[in-house]
């Protein structure tokens, strides 16, 4: 299993990032995906939740109504639109595969919201 994110970097707030995904080595279009975020000096949290066809999607309350979650299953392939990005937004960002009782994860990648 291998996933592999990217998109993250330095953006002022009320600005928008896209975070990928990259999933291979499992079934990715029969799995739920989900992405974390972990700030320093916070335990990691959820962020958003899809289900395998995209067809639910669970935000944070923090989130709600800025960050989209989607999915390309033929590219194998997860995304997180961020939009009207806040301070409190900055952490490192995780793409998340939870199957067979284990939890794989990414490498990360931080995304910095500041002036």
């Amino acid at each position: 299993v291998k996933l592999v994110e990217s998109g993250g970097g330095l953006v002022q707030p009320g600005g928008s990032l896209r975070l990928s995904c990259a999933a291979s080595g499992f079934a990715f279009s029969s799995e739920v995906m989900s992405w974390y975020r972990q700030a320093p000096g916070k335990e990691r949290e959820l962020v958003a939740r899809i289900t395998s066809a995209g067809g639910v999607k669970n935000y944070a309350d923090s989130v709600k109504g800025r960050f989209t979650i989607s999915r390309d299953n033929a590219k194998n392939t997860m995304y997180l639109q961020m939009n009207s990005l806040k301070p409190e937004d900055t952490a490192v960002y995780y793409c998340n595969v939870r199957f067979s009782l284990r939890d794989y994860w990414g490498q990360g990648t931080q995304v910095t919201v500041s002036l």
